[in-house]
């Protein structure tokens, strides 16, 4: 019986970062991260706002109020860790109903890249908001907010169909819009500078395709993974 025609060469599952996404999204990347060391170097010690900060608003204001104060806290929520495991779960659960294990793996891997990345970066850089023991830079709640975001973009950007191709457009315009949300909330909410959230949303855009284009080489090299597929 003649086998199915495979998603890509070499896998039994279509990747993750298709090429055509990985030479759009990798200067993206690449321009993420800059922003994220710049910006470090910057406010590296610092414990107050800085003149862009100020120029969107003073971070101890109480900017939002009822209603927008409650969508403010429920996005903080969603990114505190019982509301991010939750997100984590239902995108994990709904890839694996279907069928795309390698999306399941894309979604936690990248989500602990984020994560890890943001928190890791607090500590090298050192800048604070109200009080010493308050590490702020980059947000890691806007960091979690857009990586989750652009691994479900890339997934539904790369599900197999007819005719399908992939657009780096609606898969950034995804990141951006979570990240946005969320960097939002979190300055509304005096929780961060509106550098940290920049530099959150920045983190998430340079560790999604790196991280990505890790699970789909780690994946290709599997034992069997060219026989995957066939009948």
């Amino acid at each position: 019986m003649r086998g199915h025609a495979h998603p890509g060469p070499g896998r039994g599952a279509p990747e993750v970062l298709p090429p055509s996404l990985r030479v759009r999204l990798g200067p993206v990347a690449v321009l993420a991260a800059l922003v994220v060391a710049v910006l470090g170097v910057l406010y590296s010690g610092h414990g107050e706002s800085g003149t862009v900060d100020r120029w969107i608003i003073p971070p101890t204001a109480d900017s939002v109020r009822p209603p927008w104060r409650y969508v403010a806290l429920a996005l903080d929520w969603l990114g505190e860790p019982l509301g991010a495991v939750l997100l984590v779960v239902a995108a994990v659960t709904g890839c694996l109903l279907l069928r795309r294990p390698r999306g399941a793996v894309l979604v936690v891997a990248v989500v602990g890249a984020a994560v890890g990345t943001a928190t890791l970066l607090k500590h090298v850089v050192g800048r604070t908001i109200h009080g010493d023991g308050n590490l702020s830079y980059p947000s890691g709640h806007t960091a979690f907010a857009t990586a989750l975001a652009y691994a479900l973009a890339l997934l539904a950007a790369g599900r197999p169909g007819p005719g399908r191709t992939a657009g780096a457009s609606p898969v950034l315009a995804a990141a951006l819009g979570a990240g946005a949300a969320m960097g939002w909330a979190e300055v509304a909410l005096s929780a961060h500078y509106p550098t940290d959230a920049l530099g959150g949303w920045c983190t998430g855009l340079a560790v999604t395709p790196a991280t990505a284009w890790l699970v789909d080489r780690t994946a290709g090299r599997l034992p069997g993974a060219g026989r995957r597929g066939k009948n």
